[in-house]
């Protein structure tokens, strides 16, 4: 047959796949940079699975019951950037992956979320898309438990490698679906017993499927490379009534001519000379990025083989008595009125000036507002009472229904964080989960993705400084709020009282693109905000609390429960004829978007500055200058009550007096 009736000729399912492997190894070699292996090792696989059981629309790749295709091993993008371009994403063009891994290209080296559609989340830290799979797959039962299955009635896919299952966040997610029974999660794990180092025998030994077996799932060992046996498994997992992990023997770099299963096909390109050799073995003729017309059409016609139920799904939202609330669910806007009990519990607040610990201030702020917002989501992990994240009646989400609220997240810090990524990504819910800020160091890797990929995921961070007392310096966090303002994108509040407690929960959900973390007291701490400003002041991150009785000598800036400390040092101040103004700076990252003119206002330049905040230095030098005071921490913290660890560690509003006196 001459090559151009083979170019025209219908494609096997191995033509198919070998597509991928050839896209693969050619996009990687252009770049001098990538990882072919596993895309070429798991093409067999990705080709079943796009082409007889994933429910999607290349031309809608919004379609809310579309399936969610998520790729764990995401070092392997070259595989998801193929399946995208071969079924007929618009995004995915021959240009973007001849340009990938460069500069501008929507094919990043991991992919991205936000970049090219068809892509639902940032994935490369290995085990996250894992993580991130669960959340979306409990968001999926949610919602079809609140909307129906005539709405809501998808699968959610993941492809892991062994590095996604050794990272220990695998563990967190994997236990919290099997107990949860998430039975439309489906793992495929690319067991090609292969790391960069070499074998995963240098490092591990453990039985997966035992594992999985035992954390609650249906479990299956099938050859990656045949495709029958590939079949039928995915139909299998279909029928399951619990999640299911499908080991998928493959060997990495499959069709590479000589280096076929060895760890150099990982994490570089094959050479042009493996190359040539390998187009031969799979008499594959044409040139980079060109396909065989009979491939092409093979792949563009799996990308409209969902075309048909798109049409009858939105058929039925059409009619559907809550199509308006699931749209708007899903495009993550808030109700009409979602803040009415929130701005009349704002005048109340003011009026009665509360003493109370900012942790049970957010709670107050969650019961003015979880009625009205029916996507609210929340949870924590295992510290319930102590976050107060809980709403009193909600039910607890769990199977069988899932039409619950509340998310009894166990002692899986870094898992939970994970999969609230993963349910704001699938959208039509807005999570929000607490523990203590210490613990954020485990949440830490999740929260940075969220503020990457610009979601909408917010964290009750609870015990915020050694004012959480006698538990020791184990949990009290010294450079976590510095550490967790050093993350872009991520919003970091931290109220002074039930006021600004309020305001803050009001900006961090009306905030799509971004996650929040609110830093709360375990102590109480009186009311600062006695009067109604009439508009949210935490919204401008950092503003003036009190006035100076003239022109102004000092300023004094506070966050949290030092604001009430910043105060009380004011008093003696201008009782000892030094005008002070006090700034409260609920957060660093909003104060940030105010114009220059606002900013500079605030920040009082010309006058002694003094920072008061429980927690280290770093950051505040964009307030304070070189020249200012700071009144904090340097160290780790002690066991103590509280008011012993302020005195001792020289946190009061006498050190503050002190500190401004020596610079006036």
């Amino acid at each position: 047959m001459t090559d151009a009736l083979l170019a025209s000729a219908k494609a096997t399912p191995k033509q198919m796949a070998d597509a991928i492997r050839v896209l693969a190894m050619d996009g990687v070699e252009k770049a001098n940079s990538g990882h072919p292996g596993m895309p070429m090792g798991m093409a067999d696989v990705a080709t079943v699975l796009f082409s007889k059981f994933l429910k999607f629309d290349a031309s809608r790749p919004d379609w809310a019951d579309r399936d969610r295709f998520i790729l764990s091993a995401g070092h392997g993008s070259m595989l998801i950037y193929s399946l995208l371009h071969l079924t007929g994403y618009k995004d995915a063009t021959k240009e973007q992956l001849s340009n990938f891994r460069q500069w501008g290209a929507k094919t990043a080296g991991h992919p991205e979320y936000g970049h090219m559609a068809g892509i639902e989340t940032t994935t490369g830290p290995l085990g996250q898309g894992v993580a991130n799979s669960v959340g979306f797959a409990l968001a999926e039962r949610h919602l079809a438990g609140r909307f129906g299955e005539d709405l809501v009635d998808h699968r959610t896919w993941v492809i892991a490698g062994d590095g996604c299952l050794m990272e220990g966040v695998s563990q967190e997610a994997i236990a919290l679906a099997g107990r949860l029974k998430l039975n439309k999660l489906c793992v495929l794990w690319d067991d090609n017993e292969i790391t960069i180092d070499g074998k995963v025998s240098l490092s591990d030994a453990t039985d997966q499927l035992a594992r999985f077996k035992a954390s609650g799932w249906a479990v299956k060992a099938i050859d990656g490379h045949d495709m029958g046996a590939i079949k039928k498994a995915l139909a299998w997992a279909t029928k399951q009534s619990k999640p299911t992990l499908i080991a998928c023997k493959t060997r990495i770099g499959r069709g590479a001519a000589t280096m076929e299963g060895s760890h150099k096909t990982h994490g570089a390109a094959l050479g042009a000379a493996e190359i040539a050799a390998t187009r031969l073995g799979l008499k594959w003729t044409h040139a980079p990025f060109e396909l065989p017309e009979g491939v092409e059409k093979a792949w563009r016609k799996v990308g409209k083989r969902g075309s048909k139920d798109r049409k009858a799904w939105e058929a039925r939202l059409l009619d559907h008595a809550s199509r308006d609330d699931f749209t708007r669910a899903m495009a993550g806007d808030l109700p009409d009125g979602a803040f009415e009990a929130l701005e009349a519990k704002l005048k109340a607040v003011v009026a009665e000036a509360p003493a109370m610990a900012t942790r049970q201030s957010s709670g107050v702020a969650l019961e003015t507002v979880f009625d009205a917002i029916p996507e609210l989501i929340g949870g924590s992990a295992d510290l319930t009472g102590s976050n107060n994240t809980f709403v009193k009646n909600t039910h607890i989400l769990d199977a069988p229904t899932y039409e619950g609220r509340y998310v009894n997240w166990g002692i899986r810090e870094h898992g939970m964080a994970s999969a609230m990524n993963g349910m704001a990504l699938h959208g039509g819910v807005i999570p929000y989960a607490g523990t203590f800020m210490v613990f954020s160091d485990y949440s830490r890797p999740a929260i940075r993705l969220a503020a990457l990929m610009g979601v909408r995921a917010i964290h009750v961070l609870t015990h915020d400084s050694i004012g959480l007392g006698e538990d020791g310096p184990t949990h009290q966090p010294v450079e976590h709020l510095a550490a967790l303002r050093a993350i872009p994108n991520l919003l970091v509040f931290r109220p002074a009282d039930t006021v600004e407690a309020l305001e803050c929960w009001q900006v961090a959900l009306q905030n799509k693109k971004a996650p929040s973390a609110l830093a709360l007291s375990r102590q109480k701490t009186p009311a600062v905000r006695l009067t109604d400003a009439g508009e949210n002041l935490s919204r401008k991150g950092a503003y003036e609390l009190k006035a100076a009785s003239g022109e102004a000598k000092v300023t004094l800036f506070g966050t949290g429960t030092e604001v009430a400390l910043a105060l009380k040092a004011a008093e003696t101040l201008e009782a000892e004829g030094a005008p002070t103004r006090v700034v409260s700076v609920p957060c660093f990252e909003l104060f940030e978007q105010q114009p220059k003119a606002y900013q500079d206002a605030v920040i009082g330049r010309g006058t002694v500055r003094v920072a008061i905040e429980a927690a280290i230095k770093q950051g505040w030098e964009r307030f304070i200058g070189e020249d200012g005071a700071f009144v904090g921490m340097s160290s780790f913290g002690a066991s103590a009550p509280a008011e012993v660890l302020y005195k001792e560690f020289g946190i009061t509003a006498e050190a503050v007096v002190e500190a401004a006196k020596a610079r006036l």
